[in-house]
Formats: structure tokens, C-alpha cells, sequence
């Protein structure tokens, strides 16, 4: 029952900026961006409060793409092997806020379990540089993305935590003192996914979409690869859902010139696998001593849901993910919900 205030808050925020969303398409026929507020929890399943427990990002996608963004890709295209080069569509995403939340299963030990996983909290910023190129028989959509922030108690997973947990009426978690220390952060990922339709009529239509790509940095260095498949109306607007990273990698990317009619919607299901090398919420701090585990070198996100849009003006998308064991003492496997909520500005 605890968990009803926060749904009927979330299902009340989505009436609004749909509402205003659709009000201001009317009134204004262009757009000069997109605003996409993600929300992944494990409140939304029944899997209890812990490990990966809350990420929340805030996206902004502009309408235009301003000249030095061709110039970048222009750049890469030529220097390294990123972007293809030729007719191609680029935008810019731009990570307003980002934070990520990881726990112990046990929340009310003071001096939580060494075998379990560290208290820790990921605060970021960042952008991407988005190209999609067309093929004759697929499209491309490329994405080098740099985020930037803080771990440890500068994080404020304390404070966003044991605040929520006060507002729905949930004890305190009583163990982040020790969470991983203060550590400045910056990740650096490349992804290349590539999308083949197959229509069957009525602006409905399949499609499959494969990725592979790689993130480095002091938080996160991963290798990964894997795919989503679709089915729905309007699915060459977007290449799937955003996510938090770690995870299978949607953006915020959606071009409303390849809308045909403005109803769009689609059921997706995927998966991600992940060779990681580093996750500082498992392996401790870089330079300092901290709490850590022993983290599992392969990790698999299993992932399904649902996306509905009205033209490039509101949209809203919803998923659940399986994570496998991340670590080696863990005992069983995460699951964690998600919630998309994008709207025209």
C-alpha cells in the first residue's frame, strides 16, 4: 500500500505534461526540443530494495542541429573510426542530470555485509553527438556520448534515499557511512546500432535492431552487445526507449520526418550482454581503499515493454528488466522497472 502514492503521482504527471504537451502542439507546429525524464526503480517490481535500486535521468534532445555538431562528425568521420561518412541526420542529446543509486539487500545494518554490495551513488552530466545514416536495405544510428560527475557522499544517495523513504513512509536505510568515497568520474561510450524494418502492411511492421559498443572510464569500462526486437506503427522514429546506463542502450533520439501519421506505438523485447572490466560501485574507489565485492566478469540484462507517442509532442514508455548476478556472493538475480516521460518543449 505504501507504493500507492508514488504511482498515483507519477500517473498524475504524465496527464499533465501530456496534456500541456498536446496543447502546445497545437498552438506552436514546430518544435525546438525534447525533454525525456527516465525513471528505473525497483519499487516497480517485487524484488524488494536493493543493489541496482533507483536511476533517474533527465534528457534534453534538440530540435535543430547546430553547425558544429556536422563539423564533430565530420571530424570523427575522417580521423577515427566513428560516424559514417554521407547523407546522415545528426542531433545533440544533452544529459541534464543523471543519478544512479546502489544498495546493500539488507538496509537496516549499520555495518552492512562484506559480502554484499557497497552502498554507492552516481551524480552526472553529459552529451551525445547522435548521426543516423540510411542504407538500401537498413539504417545506422550512432552514438559517442561523454558523461562527467561524482561517486561517494558528494552523490547525495543519502539524501535522495532516506528522503523518499520518509515521503512513502519506509524506514531509513542506516549503512551509507559507509558508502564508496568522493571520486570525480568521467565515461566515455561509442555504440553503433543498426535497424532492419520488415512491414506488413497498414503502417505496421517488425523490426530488429543489433548493437555493439564500449564504455570506458574510472565508473564504468564494459564491452557490450545485443539487440531489440519491435513491433508496432510508426518504428522508424527511434531505434527503441531510453534507459540508464548500464543497460540495453536505447537515446533519446526520435526524428518526426519519418513519422507516417501521428499515432505511433510498439511492444519491444531485448538483450544486453556486458564484459565488464570495471564497475567502481563493485570494485571500490580507484585510489583509495573502500568497500567493494567481487564482481562477475559477464553480466546479461533481459528486458520488454511498451512505448506509446503522439507525434514528437508526448510519449511515454514502459519496461521491466532481469539483470543477472553482478557479483559473486550475490544470491539471486535483480529486477527493476522503468519509466519514460518525454514531452515537446
Amino acid at each position: 500500500m505504501r507504493k500507492i502514492p508514488y504511482a498515483f503521482g507519477l500517473v498524475l504527471l504524465v496527464s499533465i505534461l501530456a496534456g500541456n504537451a498536446i496543447r502546445a502542439e497545437d498552438q506552436a507546429g514546430t518544435s525546438s526540443g525534447r525533454l525525456t525524464v527516465t525513471e528505473e526503480n525497483d519499487l516497480f517490481t517485487a524484488s524488494g530494495d536493493k543493489h541496482y535500486t533507483q536511476g533517474m535521468r533527465v534528457g534534453y534532445l534538440f530540435g535543430s542541429t547546430p553547425e558544429d555538431a556536422s563539423k564533430s562528425c565530420n571530424w570523427f568521420s575522417a580521423d577515427l573510426p566513428f560516424f559514417e561518412s554521407g547523407t546522415c541526420k545528426r542531433k545533440y542529446d544533452w544529459t541534464v542530470l543523471g543519478q544512479s543509486m546502489f544498495t546493500p539487500k539488507n538496509l537496516q545494518a549499520a555495518s552492512p555485509s562484506p559480502k554484499d554490495r557497497p552502498y554507492g551513488a552516481w551524480l552526472y552530466t553529459g552529451m551525445s553527438l547522435l548521426q543516423e545514416s540510411q542504407h538500401e536495405t537498413h539504417s545506422t544510428l550512432e552514438n559517442f556520448e561523454v558523461d562527467a560527475g561524482v561517486v561517494g557522499p558528494f552523490a547525495l544517495g543519502n539524501v535522495t534515499q532516506n528522503d523518499f523513504h520518509q515521503f512513502i513512509g519506509v524506514n531509513p536505510a542506516r549503512g551509507w557511512q559507509n558508502q564508496i568515497h568522493n571520486e570525480p568520474g568521467i565515461v566515455l561510450t561509442h555504440e553503433r546500432k543498426w535497424r532492419f524494418e520488415a512491414p506488413v502492411g497498414g503502417n505496421y511492421a517488425f523490426d530488429a535492431i543489433p548493437e555493439v559498443g564500449a564504455t570506458v572510464g574510472n565508473i564504468f569500462t564494459y564491452a557490450e552487445t545485443g539487440g531489440m526486437v519491435r513491433f508496432g506503427q510508426n518504428l522508424k522514429a527511434d531505434y527503441g526507449p531510453s534507459r540508464v546506463r548500464p543497460s540495453l542502450s536505447g537515446t533519446d533520439w526520435f526524428d518526426a520526418d519519418q513519422l507516417d501519421g501521428k499515432m505511433g506505438w510498439y511492444i519491444f523485447a531485448g538483450t544486453q550482454g556486458r564484459a565488464v572490466a570495471r564497475n567502481i560501485f563493485l570494485d571500490g574507489n580507484t585510489f583509495q581503499s573502500s568497500p567493494h565485492v567481487d564482481k562477475n566478469p559477464l553480466v546479461a540484462d533481459f528486458s520488454a515493454g511498451v512505448s506509446v507517442f503522439w507525434s514528437d509532442a508526448v510519449r511515454v514508455d514502459f519496461s521491466g528488466t532481469l539483470r543477472t548476478k553482478e557479483f559473486t556472493t550475490q544470491n539471486s538475480d535483480d529486477e527493476f522497472g522503468g519509466v519514460n516521460l518525454v514531452f515537446r518543449l
